[in-house]
């Protein structure tokens, strides 16, 4: 870990209410795929009790070798600063660190239940895994209100047409999400076991507002997963 003060080179909005930031890679810089970084405004024009200091996961692959956060954009004194950066502006990067990353034994399935940006780190880990082409058989479960609010949707969905290893379940839980064919409704037992066959042996990732987190984690044990196979990253007040 070390810390670097980094510049913004761009920024653009992904979904709805949600911004992704690229910023310039450090010289020195190595992370693994799954990992975060804690950034730091410098002299903000504003703040509140949350301090100046918040982490994103790195949206992007080591072999991408690019630096990319993502938000979304709630009403608070980091996210007003945050989104009205320009190119140039620097911050204060604290990184790497986590441990939410991919299992090394390639025979074992990953299965991805993730919420909304909770997707972040684990875009990163698919696309590693993909661009190094292991083995992992890759399930992900991916729930969001609507299309227009699901970051990196499209993206995902041009992986999963050419990669044999990873499918790709995207689920909508609105009223209001036109005409999708896929699945809908709130992930659950019987969603889980349409896509995977034996609920015991993979690898489970669960990423997303910490309600939603404790709520895949009980009904992934109630569905019979191994607990000690299950892996949680809980974004909270994001």
């Amino acid at each position: 870990m070390a810390d670097y003060t980094i510049k913004l080179l761009k920024k653009e909005e992904i979904a709805d209410e949600t911004m992704a930031f690229h910023w310039e890679m450090p010289d020195d810089f190595s992370f693994k795929a799954g990992q975060f970084g804690d950034f730091t405004l410098i002299e903000p024009s504003e703040t509140d009790e949350e301090g100046n200091t918040r982490a994103f996961s790195f949206v992007k692959g080591p072999s991408e070798n690019e630096l990319v956060t993502a938000t979304r954009m709630r009403d608070s004194a980091y996210k007003r600063v945050l989104g009205n950066l320009e190119p140039g502006n620097e911050v204060k990067l604290d990184a790497p660190h986590g441990n939410f990353t991919l299992h090394k034994t390639e025979s074992t399935p990953a299965v991805f239940v993730i919420g909304g940006i909770g997707i972040t780190p684990v875009r990163s880990m698919i696309a590693e895994a993909l661009h190094k082409q292991t083995d992992h058989p890759i399930t992900l479960f991916y729930s969001n209100k609507t299309p227009d609010n699901a970051p990196f949707l499209s993206e995902l969905e041009e992986m999963a047409q050419k990669h044999d290893h990873f499918t790709l379940i995207p689920v909508m839980t609105g009223d209001d999400i036109g005409e999708w064919s896929g699945e809908t409704g709130h992930i659950d037992e019987a969603m889980l076991k349409r896509h995977v066959t034996d609920v015991a042996n993979p690898i489970y990732y669960l990423s997303g507002p910490s309600d939603m987190v404790q709520d895949m984690y009980e009904l992934l044990e109630d569905a019979g997963a191994n607990e000690d196979n299950i892996r949680m990253e809980e974004f909270s007040g994001y």
